[in-house]
C-alpha cells in the first residue's frame, strides 16, 4: 500500500515547517545589519524626490510598551511605504531626554540619596539614566524590524542639538520675535514645574463652593444710575459662585455675558444682580428670598461698571466673556486672570493685571493680606472665614 504523500505531487522547498522566530527573527535582523540594509536602501534611493518623517521622539525612560510599539511600528509603515513608491525617504529617529518622565524614574533609583546631591549631581545622573535607556530602546525597536538612523539618533541632551537651538532662538531674537509675559500653564507644586497637558491626570474631586457678594464700588455708583436708572440711590451688589475659594484674594473682575438677561433683586435691603433664568436656584442655595426683580437689563449694560473686592481695597472690574454660561453659578464669573486660562484671556483684553500671587511650592507669597505663607489648597475654609 503506498504512502498517500508519495501520491501527491507537492512542491520542493527550503522553508522550514516551523517559523521558530525566537531563532529566525535575529538571524534575519543580524544578516539585514550585517548588509547595511538601511544604507542600500538609501543609495539606490539617492537623488529622488523627498518623503522626510523627522521622529517625534519617545521618553528615553524606560522599556518599550504597546504604545511606543504601535507609534513606531506605523511611522515604519509610512516610511517603507513611501519607499517602495520611489521616494527618498530616510527615517531620523530620536530621544526624549529631558522633563519628569526621565526625573521621576531617577528620583525613584536614588530614593534617599537624592538629598545629598548636588542639581547638577542629580542631572548627571538623569543623564547617565538616559543614555542607558536609548542603548536598550534602540535594540528593542530594532528588534521589531524597524529600519532608521538608528546608528546616530537624535538626542535633545546632545550638546549639538541644545547649540542648534539656541542659534535658532538667537535668530528669532534678532528679528524682534521675542518678547516676554506670562501664560497660564499646568503647575506641580510638588515637582515645582510645568506640566504639559498630556501629563495631568483628572480624578474625581470634590470642591467647596461658595457664593460672595461683591458690592458697587462707590465711584461707580453715578454710571450705574445713568445705565439701569431703576438701581439710582440703592445698595447694588454682584453676587458670583466659586469651587476655588482660594483664588478670590487674585480676583480682579466678575464677567458677564454681553447677551444674557441679568435682573436685580431686593435682599436684606440690597440690590442684588444674578442672571435672571437662574435667580430661583440661588435663592434656594443661598437660603434667601428673592422677590420680583427691581430692574432687568443684558448682561453688557455693565461692561467695565465697577464693583470693590470684598476683602481689600480694591475694585473688580465688570467685563464681559462668552464663556459665561446658565448650567451652574449666578452668571456672573469670578475672574482671576492668573489663575485659568479663560480668566487669562480676558485679563489681557481688558488691560488687567496678571496677578498670581503663589510661588512655586503652592504657597501665597508673604504679600498676600491675611492669607500670606499659607498653601492654597490649605487657605479654602481661611478664605470662607474671612468673607464671612
Amino acid at each position: 500500500m503506498p504512502e498517500w504523500k508519495d501520491t501527491v505531487n507537492l512542491p520542493r522547498t527550503d522553508f522550514a515547517m516551523k517559523a521558530n522566530l525566537p531563532t529566525s527573527e535575529p538571524k534575519t535582523l543580524a544578516r539585514w545589519a550585517a548588509m547595511d540594509l538601511y544604507g542600500k536602501i538609501r543609495e539606490a534611493r539617492e537623488g529622488r524626490p523627498k518623503v522626510v518623517l523627522h521622529d517625534g521622539p519617545p521618553y528615553a525612560n524606560g522599556n518599550i510598551h504597546i504604545g511606543t510599539a504601535m507609534n513606531k511600528i506605523l511611522k515604519d509603515l509610512v516610511v517603507k511605504s513611501r519607499s517602495m513608491a520611489g521616494f527618498d525617504a530616510p527615517y531620523v529617529v530620536g530621544y526624549d531626554c529631558h522633563g519628569l518622565p526621565i526625573e521621576l524614574k531617577v528620583d525613584r533609583e536614588l530614593g534617599p540619596k537624592k538629598r545629598d546631591m548636588s542639581v547638577a549631581d542629580f542631572c548627571r545622573a538623569c543623564r547617565e539614566y538616559a543614555e542607558r535607556f536609548v542603548g536598550t530602546m534602540t535594540g528593542q525597536f530594532q528588534r521589531l524590524g524597524i529600519l532608521g538612523t538608528w546608528d546616530a539618533p537624535y538626542l535633545t541632551m546632545d550638546f549639538r542639538y541644545q547649540a542648534a537651538i539656541a542659534r535658532a532662538f538667537g535668530r528669532f531674537v534678532e528679528q524682534g520675535l521675542v518678547y516676554k509675559g506670562k501664560k497660564p500653564v499646568h503647575w506641580c507644586i510638588h515637582c515645582r514645574t510645568a506640566l504639559a497637558e498630556a501629563e495631568v491626570e483628572y480624578n474625581d474631586h470634590s470642591s467647596p463652593s461658595i457664593y460672595v457678594e461683591f458690592p458697587l464700588a462707590p465711584g461707580s455708583a453715578g454710571d450705574m444710575a445713568d445705565r439701569v436708572p431703576a438701581l439710582a440711590g440703592r445698595q447694588v451688589s454682584v453676587l458670583i459662585w466659586t469651587t476655588t475659594p482660594w483664588t478670590i484674594p487674585s480676583n480682579l473682575a466678575v464677567a458677564f455675558h454681553p447677551e444674557l438677561d441679568y435682573a436685580a433683586y431686593d435682599v436684606d435691603g440690597r440690590a442684588v444682580i444674578v442672571a435672571e433664568a437662574l435667580a430661583p436656584k440661588v435663592a434656594a442655595a443661598a437660603g434667601r428670598t428673592f422677590g420680583e426683580p427691581v430692574a432687568r437689563f443684558k448682561g453688557e449694560v455693565l461692561e467695565r461698571i465697577r464693583f470693590r473686592h470684598p476683602l481689600y481695597e480694591r475694585d473688580s472690574l465688570a467685563v464681559l466673556a462668552d464663556y459665561v454660561t446658565l448650567d451652574a453659578g449666578t452668571g456672573a464669573v469670578h475672574t482671576a486672570p492668573g489663575h485659568g486660562a479663560d480668566d487669562f484671556n480676558t485679563g489681557v483684553r481688558y488691560g488687567l493685571e496678571i496677578y498670581a500671587p503663589v510661588g512655586p511650592g503652592g504657597q501665597f507669597l508673604e504679600t498676600v493680606e491675611i492669607f500670606g505663607g499659607q498653601r492654597v489648597f490649605d487657605a479654602n475654609p481661611k478664605v470662607q472665614e474671612a468673607l464671612a
